[in-house]
């Protein structure tokens, strides 16, 4: 008889502490889900790349819209956007979340297409994000799965890149271009998205014998900031490169970060603007935190949706 009344109080205690934590963790997903989620900021950078003498030069990184029919804050934070008039606008990929989604983006997105923009696309630009276990992503990149499986529900990427294009935004999906913005000639190199193997580098843009020698600045553009594409562009010469993919853990602990970046990127770098070292050259990489969440997953924690400013000023 004594030793049930003693044993009581320790099974109460437990019920107790396991309540607690499913009241905890249910409000935790209530607030990443309902909350966090349509948080969204601006997270504001200066970098000294540009020729000597330039004015200020603004870009506007976008990444990971994952727009989908309905999102109706998201659609009204991203139209906007155009309020801040960037000189220019760099969408890294990931915009859709669904199949009917390419419409609502494009006019989420009109208002940001009366300025310059270059884009390259995310694996969320083809094929709509299917449920998995969100347990995968902690086994690291090279067991995680590099591509869709089972049957993936394939996206218009036609009509969304003949958007971006009739918007007048170039598609630098493995491909390099010249863009003389404000005066300041940019030299652009773009992969396709390198989750899904498809990166093919196109060097730079070949111009004049003496383009070298001109003022110019080197930017380049990938979807996933995979190791293997920053240790490429870092070597041959980039002076910016931008990427998203990480949505910046997504989830994160407060005081500690990201959990996973969703590619071989260490968890530090998931989101953030830091030097990336290769062979002996370091160029500045820019990581978006994204803007949205897959619908298969639709929560933040710790690590609001945000669009980067980043002002460029002269070396």
């Amino acid at each position: 008889m004594s030793s049930r009344r003693q044993a009581s109080p320790r099974l109460a205690a437990l019920g107790w502490a396991a309540g607690l934590a499913t009241a905890t963790g249910v409000g935790c997903v209530a607030y990443g889900s309902l909350i966090e989620r349509n948080w969204f900021t601006i997270r504001e950078e200066t970098l000294a790349i540009l020729p000597a003498g330039s004015q200020p030069f603004t870009v506007l990184h976008l990444s990971d819209i994952h727009l989908a029919p309905g999102q109706l804050k998201k659609t009204r934070w991203l139209q906007g956007l155009a309020e801040l008039k960037p000189d220019l606008v760099v969408n890294t990929g990931d915009n859709l979340s669904h199949p009917d989604a390419v419409a609502p983006l494009l006019d989420a997105l009109a208002p940001l297409m009366d300025f310059p923009g270059v884009f390259v696309p995310g694996s969320n630009d083809y094929f709509a994000p299917r449920m998995k276990n969100p347990f995968a992503y902690f086994a690291g990149p090279s067991k995680q799965p590099s591509g869709p499986r089972h049957r993936p529900l394939i996206l218009d990427t036609g009509a969304l890149h003949a958007g971006f294009g009739l918007g007048g935004w170039v598609n630098l999906s493995n491909r390099a271009q010249s863009i003389v913005l404000n005066g300041i000639r940019f030299d652009f190199s773009g992969v396709d998205d390198p989750h899904l193997n498809r990166e093919r580098y196109a060097g730079w843009p070949q111009g004049s014998a003496s383009q070298a020698s001109a003022p110019h600045v080197k930017v380049a553009l990938a979807h996933a900031p995979y190791q293997r594409v920053l240790d490429h562009f870092t070597t041959d010469g980039a002076d910016l490169i931008l990427a998203g993919h990480t949505h910046g853990g997504q989830v994160c602990l407060p005081g500690y970060g990201a959990l996973v970046s969703n590619c071989d990127l260490p968890t530090w770098r998931a989101k953030g603007l830091h030097d990336w070292d290769a062979n002996g050259s370091s160029t500045p990489v820019n990581v978006s935190g994204g803007i949205g969440t897959a619908r298969t997953a639709p929560f933040r924690f710790a690590c609001r949706p945000e669009a980067v400013v980043l002002t460029l000023t002269a070396k």
